[in-house]
């Protein structure tokens, strides 16, 4: 290997995702590698990196397998040097802000969440403390 690639094991400890997971992404077209050696292990560049963290940052957020793809298509087609038509140059940021805009509802809602575990968790504390009082 030229070290220009990576294994899918040191992929998953920058990521801190699973094995599993990161071949699970790769079964439903989220992620491919982008190479593979003679023995056939998953070779992964640096470029692979950001793209599994974008999709290890989509999930808590309830987005689904279709709106992962749209979104990873999207912004594959922005960053891409891909000629795009004057159409495609204004729907696909359109698309994006879309993609935005859910993820800060979904972000909302998991913040009033947290907040109603962190005071259940207050609670708690003040209950067991107060057990605890002689």
């Amino acid at each position: 290997m030229d070290g220009k690639h990576m294994q899918i094991g040191e992929v998953a400890a920058r990521t801190e995702l699973s094995l599993r997971t990161i071949r699970h992404d790769e079964e439903t077209g989220l992620v491919a590698p982008s190479a593979r050696c003679q023995g056939g292990f998953r070779l992964y560049t640096e470029t692979d990196v950001p793209r599994l963290m974008g999709i290890r940052r989509m999930k808590p957020l309830g987005f689904t397998l279709d709106q992962m793809r749209g979104l990873l298509d999207a912004t594959d087609r922005l960053d891409g040097d891909d000629q795009l038509d004057a159409g495609r140059r204004e729907e696909l940021p359109a698309r994006v802000r879309a993609y935005q805009r859910a993820a800060a509802e979904q972000v909302e809602k998991l913040r009033v969440q947290l907040a109603r575990a962190e005071d259940f968790e207050a609670t708690l504390r003040a209950r067991s403390d107060d057990a605890a009082a002689p």
